[in-house]
Protein backbone atom coordinates (compact mmCIF):
# COMPACT_ATOMS: atom_id res chain seq x y z
CA UNK A 1 0.00 0.00 0.00
CA UNK A 2 0.95 3.01 -0.85
CA UNK A 3 0.44 5.72 2.34
CA UNK A 4 0.75 8.58 0.81
CA UNK A 5 -2.41 10.46 1.19
CA UNK A 6 -4.15 7.57 2.75
CA UNK A 7 -6.05 7.85 6.09
CA UNK A 8 -4.92 6.33 9.34
CA UNK A 9 -6.60 6.28 12.87
CA UNK A 10 -4.12 5.37 15.67
CA UNK A 11 -5.39 4.54 18.97
CA UNK A 12 -3.58 5.06 22.04
CA UNK A 13 -1.39 7.94 20.03
CA UNK A 14 -0.77 10.18 22.60
CA UNK A 15 2.44 8.84 23.70
CA UNK A 16 4.78 5.47 23.63
CA UNK A 17 4.28 3.35 20.30
CA UNK A 18 1.24 5.00 19.22
CA UNK A 19 2.84 8.40 19.06
CA UNK A 20 5.77 7.05 17.61
CA UNK A 21 3.28 5.34 15.16
CA UNK A 22 1.74 8.11 14.33
CA UNK A 23 4.77 10.28 13.50
CA UNK A 24 5.81 7.15 11.19
CA UNK A 25 2.91 7.41 9.00
CA UNK A 26 2.73 11.00 8.94
CA UNK A 27 6.23 10.71 7.73
CA UNK A 28 5.22 8.20 5.25
CA UNK A 29 2.52 11.30 3.94
CA UNK A 30 -0.25 9.88 5.55
CA UNK A 31 -2.73 11.89 7.10
CA UNK A 32 -3.74 10.60 10.52
CA UNK A 33 -6.35 11.05 13.69
CA UNK A 34 -5.11 10.40 16.82
CA UNK A 35 -7.41 9.38 19.44
CA UNK A 36 -6.57 9.17 23.20
CA UNK A 37 -8.87 10.11 26.04
CA UNK A 38 -6.91 12.82 27.78
CA UNK A 39 -7.73 16.30 25.79
CA UNK A 40 -4.36 18.07 27.15
CA UNK A 41 -2.16 15.26 26.12
CA UNK A 42 -3.87 14.81 22.82
CA UNK A 43 -3.41 19.01 21.72
CA UNK A 44 -0.05 18.66 22.87
CA UNK A 45 1.08 15.35 20.61
CA UNK A 46 -0.81 17.00 17.81
CA UNK A 47 0.96 20.17 18.28
CA UNK A 48 4.35 18.06 18.31
CA UNK A 49 3.21 16.12 15.01
CA UNK A 50 2.37 18.94 13.33
CA UNK A 51 5.95 19.81 12.49
CA UNK A 52 5.89 17.05 10.71
CA UNK A 53 2.80 17.34 8.60
CA UNK A 54 -0.63 19.81 9.09
CA UNK A 55 -2.80 16.49 8.26
CA UNK A 56 -3.01 15.30 11.80
CA UNK A 57 -6.26 15.80 14.21
CA UNK A 58 -6.99 14.46 17.34
CA UNK A 59 -9.92 12.87 18.42
CA UNK A 60 -10.97 12.80 22.38
CA UNK A 61 -12.81 8.91 22.99
CA UNK A 62 -12.39 5.64 24.84
CA UNK A 63 -11.83 2.72 22.84
CA UNK A 64 -13.95 0.30 25.45
CA UNK A 65 -17.12 2.65 24.32
CA UNK A 66 -18.47 1.08 21.49
CA UNK A 67 -20.29 4.52 20.49
CA UNK A 68 -17.37 6.34 20.96
CA UNK A 69 -15.61 4.21 18.32
CA UNK A 70 -18.10 4.41 15.74
CA UNK A 71 -17.68 7.78 15.75
CA UNK A 72 -14.49 7.88 15.56
CA UNK A 73 -14.35 6.50 12.30
CA UNK A 74 -17.05 8.33 11.40
CA UNK A 75 -14.75 11.39 12.53
CA UNK A 76 -12.03 10.16 10.56
CA UNK A 77 -14.06 10.10 6.94
CA UNK A 78 -15.50 13.33 7.48
CA UNK A 79 -12.28 15.17 8.14
CA UNK A 80 -10.09 13.11 5.55
CA UNK A 81 -12.47 11.34 3.37
CA UNK A 82 -12.13 7.88 3.53
CA UNK A 83 -10.36 5.27 6.23
CA UNK A 84 -7.19 3.27 4.98
CA UNK A 85 -5.42 1.81 7.69
CA UNK A 86 -6.98 1.24 11.44
CA UNK A 87 -4.34 0.58 14.32
CA UNK A 88 -5.60 -0.58 17.36
CA UNK A 89 -2.84 0.38 19.87
CA UNK A 90 -4.67 1.74 22.91
CA UNK A 91 -4.31 -0.51 26.14
CA UNK A 92 -3.73 -0.89 29.85
CA UNK A 93 -2.35 -3.70 32.23
CA UNK A 94 -3.34 -4.40 35.98
CA UNK A 95 -0.91 -6.35 37.97
CA UNK A 96 -2.46 -9.25 39.72
CA UNK A 97 -2.26 -13.18 40.00
CA UNK A 98 -5.78 -14.76 38.95
CA UNK A 99 -6.25 -15.34 42.95
CA UNK A 100 -5.46 -12.18 43.31
CA UNK A 101 -7.58 -10.22 40.43
CA UNK A 102 -10.63 -8.40 41.09
CA UNK A 103 -13.17 -8.85 38.48
CA UNK A 104 -13.64 -4.97 37.79
CA UNK A 105 -10.02 -4.72 37.25
CA UNK A 106 -10.21 -8.12 34.96
CA UNK A 107 -13.15 -6.72 33.05
CA UNK A 108 -11.10 -2.88 32.62
CA UNK A 109 -8.48 -4.50 30.93
CA UNK A 110 -10.80 -6.91 29.08
CA UNK A 111 -13.04 -3.18 28.25
CA UNK A 112 -9.78 -1.77 26.56
CA UNK A 113 -7.73 -4.25 25.19
CA UNK A 114 -9.70 -6.54 23.65
CA UNK A 115 -13.28 -5.16 23.32
CA UNK A 116 -11.56 -1.88 22.22
CA UNK A 117 -9.97 -3.76 19.42
CA UNK A 118 -13.13 -5.83 18.43
CA UNK A 119 -14.96 -2.62 18.21
CA UNK A 120 -12.39 -0.92 16.41
CA UNK A 121 -11.81 -3.61 13.85
CA UNK A 122 -15.79 -4.11 13.36
CA UNK A 123 -16.04 -0.22 12.51
CA UNK A 124 -12.73 0.01 10.12
CA UNK A 125 -14.30 -3.32 8.08
CA UNK A 126 -17.69 -1.68 7.57
CA UNK A 127 -15.97 1.12 6.49
CA UNK A 128 -13.05 0.26 4.53
CA UNK A 129 -15.96 -2.67 2.95
CA UNK A 130 -18.47 0.49 2.05
CA UNK A 131 -15.24 2.51 0.29
CA UNK A 132 -14.68 -1.13 -1.99
CA UNK A 133 -10.79 -0.48 -1.94
CA UNK A 134 -9.43 -2.87 0.60
CA UNK A 135 -7.25 -1.80 3.53
CA UNK A 136 -5.29 -2.75 6.41
CA UNK A 137 -6.31 -3.12 10.22
CA UNK A 138 -3.49 -3.41 12.70
CA UNK A 139 -3.40 -4.17 15.83
CA UNK A 140 -1.00 -4.15 18.87
CA UNK A 141 -1.00 -7.20 20.92
CA UNK A 142 2.18 -8.38 22.97
CA UNK A 143 4.40 -11.68 23.40
CA UNK A 144 2.26 -11.58 26.33
CA UNK A 145 -0.77 -13.03 23.72
CA UNK A 146 1.18 -16.27 22.66
CA UNK A 147 3.20 -16.97 26.59
CA UNK A 148 2.17 -16.28 30.06
CA UNK A 149 2.94 -14.62 32.79
CA UNK A 150 2.13 -15.30 36.47
CA UNK A 151 1.22 -11.60 37.56
CA UNK A 152 -0.56 -10.17 34.29
CA UNK A 153 -3.34 -12.94 33.64
CA UNK A 154 -6.01 -10.31 31.92
CA UNK A 155 -3.52 -8.46 30.03
CA UNK A 156 -2.40 -11.97 28.46
CA UNK A 157 -5.89 -13.17 28.24
CA UNK A 158 -7.09 -9.66 26.45
CA UNK A 159 -3.75 -10.45 24.20
CA UNK A 160 -4.30 -14.09 23.55
CA UNK A 161 -7.97 -12.72 22.15
CA UNK A 162 -6.18 -9.81 19.93
CA UNK A 163 -4.30 -12.38 18.57
CA UNK A 164 -7.26 -14.77 17.77
CA UNK A 165 -9.43 -12.18 16.45
CA UNK A 166 -6.78 -10.45 13.90
CA UNK A 167 -6.61 -14.37 12.50
CA UNK A 168 -10.40 -14.55 12.28
CA UNK A 169 -11.25 -11.39 10.76
CA UNK A 170 -8.32 -11.79 8.18
CA UNK A 171 -10.05 -14.93 6.95
CA UNK A 172 -13.63 -13.15 6.25
CA UNK A 173 -12.49 -9.70 5.07
CA UNK A 174 -9.80 -10.89 2.49
CA UNK A 175 -11.96 -11.51 -0.25
CA UNK A 176 -13.02 -7.30 0.42
CA UNK A 177 -9.15 -7.22 0.46
CA UNK A 178 -9.35 -6.05 4.33
CA UNK A 179 -5.91 -7.55 5.68
CA UNK A 180 -5.82 -7.67 9.34
CA UNK A 181 -2.73 -8.57 11.22
CA UNK A 182 -0.99 -7.52 14.94
CA UNK A 183 2.12 -6.46 16.16
CA UNK A 184 3.42 -8.61 19.50
CA UNK A 185 6.52 -6.35 20.96
CA UNK A 186 8.64 -7.84 23.90
CA UNK A 187 9.21 -4.83 26.60
CA UNK A 188 9.21 -1.38 25.21
CA UNK A 189 11.52 1.31 26.47
CA UNK A 190 8.63 3.35 27.84
CA UNK A 191 8.43 5.13 31.33
CA UNK A 192 6.56 2.16 32.27
CA UNK A 193 9.47 -0.56 32.39
CA UNK A 194 12.01 2.78 33.45
CA UNK A 195 14.07 2.62 36.47
CA UNK A 196 11.96 4.88 38.11
CA UNK A 197 9.12 3.24 37.71
CA UNK A 198 9.69 -0.17 38.85
CA UNK A 199 13.13 -0.54 40.41
CA UNK A 200 16.95 -1.11 39.34
CA UNK A 201 16.72 -4.82 39.77
CA UNK A 202 13.36 -5.96 38.18
CA UNK A 203 14.57 -3.29 35.40
CA UNK A 204 17.42 -5.58 34.78
CA UNK A 205 16.01 -8.33 35.11
CA UNK A 206 13.65 -7.91 31.91
CA UNK A 207 16.35 -6.42 30.26
CA UNK A 208 18.11 -10.08 30.66
CA UNK A 209 15.11 -11.51 29.31
CA UNK A 210 15.39 -10.19 25.93
CA UNK A 211 18.71 -12.12 24.20
CA UNK A 212 19.50 -8.07 22.11
CA UNK A 213 20.00 -6.99 25.86
CA UNK A 214 18.01 -4.02 25.54
CA UNK A 215 14.51 -2.84 25.35
CA UNK A 216 12.78 -2.03 21.93
CA UNK A 217 12.01 1.42 21.45
CA UNK A 218 8.77 2.81 20.67
CA UNK A 219 10.01 3.59 16.60
CA UNK A 220 10.89 -0.16 16.04
CA UNK A 221 7.54 -0.93 16.51
CA UNK A 222 5.99 1.63 14.93
CA UNK A 223 7.93 0.55 11.75
CA UNK A 224 7.06 -3.18 11.94
CA UNK A 225 3.24 -1.52 12.07
CA UNK A 226 4.32 0.56 9.09
CA UNK A 227 5.40 -2.62 7.26
CA UNK A 228 2.06 -4.57 8.01
CA UNK A 229 0.58 -1.44 6.26
CA UNK A 230 2.80 -1.32 2.81
CA UNK A 231 3.16 -4.85 2.31
CA UNK A 232 -0.37 -5.90 0.52
CA UNK A 233 0.34 -9.82 0.62
CA UNK A 234 0.73 -10.11 4.44
CA UNK A 235 -2.71 -11.27 6.58
CA UNK A 236 -3.44 -12.76 9.62
CA UNK A 237 0.07 -13.20 11.07
CA UNK A 238 1.61 -12.33 14.56
CA UNK A 239 4.88 -9.96 13.84
CA UNK A 240 6.61 -11.08 16.83
CA UNK A 241 9.35 -7.59 17.42
CA UNK A 242 10.87 -8.90 20.59
CA UNK A 243 14.37 -8.98 20.81
CA UNK A 244 14.60 -12.42 20.66
CA UNK A 245 12.55 -12.77 23.73
CA UNK A 246 10.05 -15.75 22.37
CA UNK A 247 13.34 -17.61 20.58
CA UNK A 248 14.29 -19.13 23.99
Amino acid sequence: MELKGKTAIVTGGTSGIGFSTAQAFLEKGAKVVVVGRNAQRGENAVAELSKISADVVFYQGDTSDESSVKGLVDFAVEKFGSLDVMVNNAGIGIHGTVDELSADDWAKVIDINLNGVFYGTKYAAIQMKKQGKGGAIISTSSIEGVIGDPLIPSYCAAKGGVNQLAKSSALSLAKDGIRVNTVNPGYVDTPLVSVEAIGQELHDALVAMHPLGRFAKPEEIAHAIIFLAENEFITGTHLIVDGGYTAR
